[in-house]
C-alpha cells in the first residue's frame, strides 16, 4: 500500500511539472510539515515530555490548479488533506481530502465561486491572528470549556472559535473582488437529509476592509448537526471581530471571538491581541495574550494566558523556532490549553504551560 502511494504521489508530482509547461494552466503539489517535543508541567497532576507534530501549524498536504479560460475567469481546484508525521497516517477520524475539495470559478471582476467541501470564513482570520504568531494552536480559544458540548468536537470545547479550519461539507461559497477596499462573502453548507432542507446545514458571512496596511474584518458562522435517534440537532453559532495592523518591522492584531451553543444554553468569549518583531531577515518574536470567560451555564470559568515564539529561519521555506504558553483559570477551575487533548489533558490545578522546540517546513 504504502509503494502504491508513492508512485501515486510521484506520478502527481511529474503531471504537475508537465501542466505547469502549459502557460494557460498550473496545478501545484504543496504542504506543511511541523515536528518537535513538547514538554507540558501538568497533565492530570504530573509533568511529560512528549513528541508532538502539527503543533505550530498543521501538517498539511494537498494539490491545487488554475486554468486561464480568458478574459480575467479562471476555473480553480483544490484538493488538501491533514495527517500526523509521527505515524505517517491520515489524521484520525478523516478520510482523503477531508480538510479541502472544492472546484470553482475566480474572476477579476465578478469575485470567486466555490462548491464542496471547505472552510468557512473563520478561517480567514487565522492567517493574522494573534494566536498565528505565537504559540499558533496552543494559544488559540479551546480546552477549558468541555461543557459547551460541540457536536463531533474531540473534547466538546477544542478550537471552539473555528478558527485553525473546519470544514463545511457539499458548500457553495461566494467571495466578492476588492472594491474600494471593501470585500464580501458568504456561504451556505447543504444538510443533504431527506424531507428537510434546513436540517444539518450550515451558513457563513464575511465582511472586511483594507487600506494601506491596516485592515478589519467581521465574521459569523452559524452549524447544525443532524438529528439522530441518540442525539438532538444541536445550533453553534461563532462570531468573530479581528483587526491588524503593520508599521515598519513590526506586526500587530487584535481579535475577538465568541461561540454560543443555542441547545444548551453555554457561551464563551475571547479576548486577544498580539505583536510579532522581525528584528533580523532571519530572527521573529511574536508574542499574544487571551483572555476566555464562560457564561454562568459554564459556572464563569475564565482563563488568562499569555503565549510567544521565537524563530530563526533556515531559509524562506523551513525555520526551527521554541514557544511557551502559559494559562491561569480562576481559582477551583482546572486550566486546560488548546491541543492538549484526551481525558487526561487538563491540569490538576488552576495552572498548565507548554515548552515547545520545533522545526517548521513547507514545500
Amino acid at each position: 500500500m504504502k509503494k502504491l502511494w508513492t508512485w501515486v504521489a510521484l506520478a502527481t508530482a511529474l503531471t504537475a511539472v508537465s501542466i505547469r509547461a502549459n502557460a494557460q494552466s498550473s496545478v501545484t503539489l504543496y504542504g506543511l510539515m511541523d515536528v518537535g517535543l513538547t514538554y507540558i508541567s501538568n497533565e492530570n497532576g504530573h509533568g511529560t515530555l512528549q513528541f508532538k507534530d502539527g503543533q505550530n501549524n498543521p501538517n498539511l498536504w494537498g494539490i491545487s490548479g488554475t486554468e486561464d479560460l480568458g478574459g480575467g475567469l479562471k476555473a480553480i481546484f483544490m484538493l488538501r488533506d491533514q495527517f500526523v508525521v509521527g505515524t505517517g497516517s491520515i489524521l484520525a477520524g478523516q478520510q482523503l481530502w477531508s480538510k479541502s475539495a472544492y472546484v470553482g470559478l475566480d474572476s477579476d471582476r465578478y469575485g470567486t465561486l466555490t462548491l464542496g467541501e471547505q472552510y468557512d470564513f473563520m478561517r480567514d482570520l487565522v492567517l493574522d491572528s494573534p494566536a498565528e504568531i505565537s504559540g499558533h494552536l496552543y494559544a488559540y480559544p479551546g480546552g477549558i470549556f468541555t461543557k459547551l458540548a460541540i457536536p463531533g468536537n474531540p473534547s466538546g470545547s477544542f478550537d471552539w472559535s473555528r478558527l485553525t479550519g473546519t470544514p463545511i461539507s457539499n458548500s457553495v461559497k461566494y467571495a466578492t473582488p476588492v472594491l474600494g477596499g471593501f470585500r464580501f462573502g458568504a456561504l451556505y453548507g447543504f444538510g443533504n437529509v431527506a424531507g428537510s432542507i434546513g436540517a444539518g446545514n450550515a451558513s457563513s458571512f464575511l465582511a472586511s476592509y483594507q487600506r494601506g496596511t491596516f485592515s478589519i474584518d467581521a465574521d459569523y458562522t452559524g452549524t447544525k448537526s443532524v438529528a439522530t435517534a441518540a442525539a438532538p440537532s444541536v445550533s453553534i453559532r461563532n462570531t468573530a471581530l479581528g483587526s491588524r495592523y503593520t508599521w515598519g518591522p513590526v506586526f500587530m492584531t487584535a481579535l475577538i471571538t465568541t461561540v454560543r451553543n443555542v441547545a444548551n444554553g453555554t457561551a464563551a468569549q475571547s479576548y486577544s491581541g498580539g505583536a510579532m518583531y522581525h528584528f533580523t531577515p532571519l530572527w521573529s518574536l511574536g508574542l499574544s495574550y487571551m483572555y476566555q470567560k464562560g457564561n454562568a451555564v459554564l459556572s464563569n470559568q475564565h482563563a488568562n494566558q499569555v503565549s510567544g515564539i521565537l524563530d530563526y529561519a533556515l531559509s524562506k521555506r523551513t525555520s526551527v523556532y521554541t514557544l511557551a504558553s502559559v494559562q491561569r483559570t480562576n481559582h477551583g477551575m482546572q486550566a486546560n490549553i488548546d491541543g492538549l487533548l484526551g481525558a487526561g489533558s487538563a491540569s490538576s490545578g488552576p495552572t498548565q504551560a507548554v515548552f515547545r522546540v520545533g522545526l517548521h517546513t513547507r514545500f
